[in-house]
């Protein structure tokens, strides 16, 4: 087997194969272990690379001692040789979607912010395959449908996870020695539906049915992800098949039902959760629930008034057609 640090660092070569030379990265790092070792290999890959690395630590300001944690970690990326390193300090203790939530739209509004200023061409994150395994669980158990259970993508826009084929004993057995790594207590809080399916549902799961849940849990998020992909460019197609505009917005825009009602229900389901994403239905709170709600107005019409959805939005149908508007 290759000793830990060769495969983390295999791994973010590999990912990072495509930035041109002189091109900077960032990684995204907390000072847990996952994302320190994640920050280790980034710097060491760099040296060698010709690449311009970073790192960019954002004090969510949820615990004590949190900033100071901040400053601790971006000097250990300093020491590293990363360069630029910035410390972001957010506000994550009021919001709409609760603390995690809100920690994770500062979180990604700080790195998206820090990457337009050294104008990355890379966010590095450093999510594991137990991460990804625990993400499928959470997403199987909200019932959201086949996207949620395909987890967290490799790439997104700039965010890049190259440590998602390997597991989190792997990562964390490849931090340098020397590094000391700051444990969350969030983590093991039962507090946190996470934290209950990392410490709790896991090993019970392997417990009872083997070694490898895991690993076969990230295997299905990889599949089901292929599978959703090409559904969601169906729907794209098929939508734009009958809205002749760019999206969004979309409110004012007619969807025909008859049309709608020819799809197979996966492409429909998906093109009428794009139709009100694009309205102005926030794509974080619409559920699977609300989507076949508005889909019973397509297939199973009894002359009801009009499904409302998350945003502010309602969907109704008028004269053969779905019509996404505001409430008033």
């Amino acid at each position: 087997m290759p000793h830990p640090h060769l495969e983390v660092r295999r791994a973010v070569r590999a990912e990072l194969a495509d930035v041109p030379p002189d091109g900077a990265v960032l990684v995204a790092c907390s000072g847990g272990a996952d994302s320190l070792s994640l920050a280790a290999a980034l710097a060491w890959v760099a040296e060698r690379a010709g690449l311009r690395a970073g790192g960019v630590c954002v004090d969510h300001g949820l615990q004590t001692r949190s900033a100071e944690r901040a400053r601790t970690t971006a000097a250990t990326l300093a020491a590293l040789g990363l360069d630029p390193v910035e410390t972001v300090h957010v506000d994550a203790s009021n919001g709409p979607r609760g603390p995690e939530g809100n920690a994770r739209t500062a979180r990604y509004g700080a790195l998206d912010a820090a990457a337009e200023r050294h104008q990355a061409a890379a966010v590095l994150l450093g999510h594991t395959r137990d991460d990804q395994a625990e993400t499928v669980l959470l997403g199987l158990a909200r019932g959201s449908g086949g996207r949620s259970l395909a987890g967290m993508p490799r790439r997104s826009g700039r965010y890049r996870r190259p440590l998602l084929d390997l597991g989190r004993e792997t990562v964390r057995a490849a931090l340098p020695a020397g590094l000391t790594a700051w444990d969350d207590p969030h983590n093991a809080d039962p507090a946190y539906a996470r934290a209950r399916v990392r410490h709790r549902v896991l090993p019970v799961l392997e417990a009872e049915l083997g070694p490898g849940v895991a690993d076969a849990l990230a295997r299905t998020a990889e599949l089901v992800r292929a599978d959703a992909d090409a559904l969601d460019a169906q729907a794209a197609e098929a939508l734009a098949a009958v809205i002749d505009t760019e999206l969004p917005p979309l409110e004012g825009y007619q969807l025909p039902v008859d049309h709608l009602a020819k799809l197979p229900r996966a492409v429909r389901w998906r093109v009428l959760r794009r139709a009100a994403v694009a309205a102005g239905s926030p794509a974080t709170d619409l559920t699977a629930a609300h989507v076949l709600a508005v889909d019973a107005l397509v297939t199973e019409w009894r002359g009801q008034v009009g499904i409302d959805l998350p945003g502010g939005l309602r969907a109704v149908r008028h004269d053969g057609a779905l019509h996404f508007s505001t409430r008033r």
